[in-house]
């Protein structure tokens, strides 16, 4: 399915749900979103597409620039990074890197995630891209293939200019929920090694997470937290109940229990009004679909990952799916190829259309298999 039609299903489906779904709690704070990332869909949102200074929030792209980098073997854990006065000399929240001493970049990225150091995004941000310059422009790069519209670095650690405070990040409260997903989606061994952990210890200095809900909440696994004095008190937070893994990106609190405070709030809220549904398993037959001019008589049709929804609680049995088949299917069918598709509705509003594959190849017949067919289609 392409991209694009597959942010406008989901859109659909957040908007309906946001309609017949209970009343969010009142959050105290500029933006902030809730969504489930077991079905993709946003549940509630304020001021989701305002802009705003992300503080630290902007290290989730410096992690997810880093991730690449080890995925694509450009870098490794065990690699000694150079510290350069940089690095060494960043202000705020920081790991306490020196020149002198040896740094991996396993560490580099412990004290990024659980520190917060702003000393280790720049010093992560050298030892992949050569420089902060270089690793933004890649920063950028990778928002923009996210989809993260109204988003802009300008640095690797979210601090704004020393010697400019207008010039510093931006973004929204729904591009750090796309960015954050995709940090869970692309990087899932990386992330649960990294951004649950509660403490770390580097150069005899030991820093708990300030991440609150790690201790207040034990299905919370991360994510991240941010501060500066322009965008107030920030907290992304991912919490995983069963199958379910609900996203909340509260922005600009006034204080760090704020933050926890009003976050464990929405995410509780989450849980306790929606279900979960998955409709149809990855590879399961949906459907059995004619095919004409074919090896085969029909194809079975499915879907290529599991059909999850979203729905307010006690209203799955609501939900409603009809066949719309592409009629005649015409052999020969390549498997994986589009073949129909499946409408949803929940108590009679349009939820979206999904798009049904071939489970399997479907050759065309021979020459006598394929003129009877036309025969048939022609006297049909």
């Amino acid at each position: 399915m392409p991209k694009t039609l597959f942010f406008a299903l989901l859109v659909l489906v957040s908007a309906v749900v946001q309609a017949a779904a209970p009343t969010p709690p009142k959050l105290e704070a500029r933006a902030w979103l809730l969504a489930d990332l077991s079905s993709g869909q946003i549940l509630a949102s304020e001021q989701a597409d305002q802009k705003y200074e992300p503080a630290s929030l902007t290290k989730l792209m410096t992690a997810y620039v880093v991730f690449s980098a080890l995925r694509d073997k450009t870098i490794t854990r065990e690699q000694q990074a150079n510290v350069s006065e940089r690095a060494w000399k960043a202000k705020g929240s920081r790991m306490f890197i020196e020149p002198r001493k040896p740094v991996t970049i396993n560490e580099l990225i412990h004290g990024m995630v659980t520190q917060s150091g702003n000393d280790a995004s720049i010093a992560l941000a050298e030892a992949v891209s050569g420089s902060e310059d270089l690793f933004v422009m890649r920063m950028n790069q990778e928002a923009g293939r996210l989809g993260l519209k109204d988003t802009k670095f300008v640095n690797a650690s979210g601090l704004p200019d020393p010697q400019d405070e207008t010039v510093h990040d931006l973004s929204t409260a729904h591009d750090l929920y796309l960015l954050t997903a995709a940090l869970i989606r692309d990087f899932p061994q990386e992330y649960a090694r990294y951004y649950s952990e509660k403490e770390y210890r580097y150069n005899n200095i030991t820093q708990p997470n300030r991440n609150r809900l790690l201790w207040l909440d034990p299905s919370v696994d991360g994510v991240k937290t941010g501060h500066t004095e322009a965008a107030g008190y920030c907290l992304i937070a991912s919490s995983k109940r069963g199958e379910r893994r609900l996203l909340s990106v509260v922005l600009g609190t006034s204080s760090e229990a704020a933050r926890a405070q009003e976050s464990l709030k929405l995410l509780n809220w989450g849980f306790q009004a929606f279900d979960s549904v998955k409709l149809y398993a990855r590879g399961k037959v949906v459907k059995t679909i004619p095919v004409w001019k074919g090896e085969a008589k029909e194809v079975n049709a499915g879907f290529a990952g599991d059909l999850i929804l979203t729905v307010p609680k006690s209203k799955a049995a609501d939900l409603k799916a009809e066949l719309l088949s592409r009629q005649p299917l015409v052999a020969p069918i390549e498997k994986a190829q589009p073949v129909g598709m499946l409408r949803v509705t929940l108590a009679g509003e349009s939820v979206g259309e999904y798009p049904l594959i071939a489970l399997e190849p479907v050759p065309a017949a021979g020459f006598f298999g394929r003129a009877w067919d036309t025969l048939r289609l022609w006297l049909k």
